[in-house]
């Protein structure tokens, strides 16, 4: 490695503060509730925990793991707390070599069998199958087997949008969507000093931590963290959901750096966004799911994410036909009115005219097909000239 090389990976790395890793260790010792469906009870669990069950168990399989790092939103809140964006997700990374389906298989079946330990005394566990745990825990299970990206995650179920989720990862070509989302946080030396250590953490003794910004510069990134800056690499990697993480970074009072840059930015975003969902259908499902899981406990910014959104489509997609288009632009005011009548706040908007149309699968003849309220809204192609059916759910 020549030495231009070596000084740009050292750049990708820093050492953590004490007031960081005092962060990081409070994030890893809190109670994070795993809501059961049914009957099943509620588990609580530390990180620290999970990490160093799941670890144990998969190491007693044979299987090495690298090493685990913290990422996502909880990292960059380590490291600045006051990004005004918090975090919601726990997302753990755990790297290790996934060389057949085998061990995919042996990963999850690792992971389910974990959950027994977490759950509460008095509960027999003699009938409770992997099936059942997972049928009760787990809220979303995702395989990638390609040639640059191998990985596995597991995420485990949170009534209130704070997931743990169990990343498994020998190779990802891409793990960041912009640079102020890109840090990763090794956990190795602080699990391994709890372990270790009978003398509690002080500013004067505690493990050196390492903080990775994939973005390729730590600096870098963290000032953008700092400054609310909207900045990536290789814009036409992202994939179609960075468009939605793009309209919330703006809603939460993110810029970009310079109006040409957002203009390309925007441009590859949407034309990624309806490559990956080129169906309707296709794209309320994945917007439905966004604000689902996005904005819990902020219901009230959805709206202002979805008016975001559809300035932006309308702005800088360039690879629709108009029809399509126009379709898609009246599914985001759809969705934006439909937030504001959960905030109960159409009455106060000057006006607005909806109207709603059953799917052509609905086949109750009593169905009610129009609600009118005659009004005008920031999202005005509900009143276009053409009509788009959509489903009423």
């Amino acid at each position: 490695m020549s030495s231009g090389d070596a000084s740009e990976q050292s750049r990708r790395f820093c050492v953590l503060s004490w007031e960081q890793v005092q962060r990081l260790d409070s994030i890893l010792g809190e109670s994070v509730p795993i809501h059961g469906r049914g009957n099943f009870p509620t588990l609580s669990v530390q990180p620290r925990q999970i990490v160093q069950v799941v670890r144990a168990r998969l190491e007693e399989r044979g299987v090495t793991v690298r090493d685990v790092k913290l990422n996502g939103s909880a990292a960059s809140h380590v490291l600045h707390q006051d990004t005004g964006l918090g975090y919601k997700d726990l997302d753990l990374i755990f790297g290790l070599n996934l060389a057949d389906d085998k061990t995919f298989r042996l990963v999850k079946d690792v992971v389910l069998d974990s959950l027994l330990d977490f759950l509460p005394n008095g509960v027999s566990r003699d009938r409770i199958t992997p099936l059942t745990l997972k049928e009760a825990y787990v809220q979303k299970m995702v395989k990638v087997c390609k040639d640059t990206d191998r990985w596995s995650l597991i995420s485990l179920s949170n009534n209130t949008g704070k997931n743990v989720e169990l990343k498994f990862v020998d190779s990802l070509r891409r793990q960041f969507e912009f640079s102020v989302d890109s840090f990763q946080i090794a956990l190795d030396s602080l699990l391994l000093f709890d372990r270790c250590s009978e003398t509690p953490m002080s500013e004067s003794f505690h493990p050196t931590v390492l903080g990775e910004s994939m973005y390729g510069d730590f600096e870098e990134a963290l000032g953008h963290l700092r400054g609310k800056t909207i900045a990536t690499r290789s814009p036409e990697e992202i994939r179609g959901g960075g468009l939605l993480k793009y309209c919330h970074l703006l809603v939460r009072g993110f810029r970009p750096a310079s109006e040409a840059q957002m203009k390309t930015l925007q441009r590859y975003m949407c034309s990624r966004f309806f490559i990956d969902f080129p169906d309707i259908s296709d794209q309320q499902r994945k917007l439905e799911a966004y604000l689902q899981n996005h904005f819990v406990g902020m219901e009230h910014k959805r709206y202002e994410c979805l008016v975001m959104l559809r300035r932006v489509v309308d702005e800088s997609t360039v690879c629709l036909m108009g029809h399509e288009r126009r379709q898609t632009l009246a599914l985001i005011s759809a969705l934006a009115l439909r937030a504001l009548a959960e905030q109960n706040a159409i009455p106060a908007v000057p006006s607005i005219t909806c109207y709603y149309q059953p799917a052509p699968y609905v086949r109750d003849v009593n169905f009610s097909n129009y609600y009118v309220a005659h009004v005008q809204s920031p999202v005005h192609s509900c009143s276009s000239s053409y009509q788009t059916w959509l489903p009423c759910r």
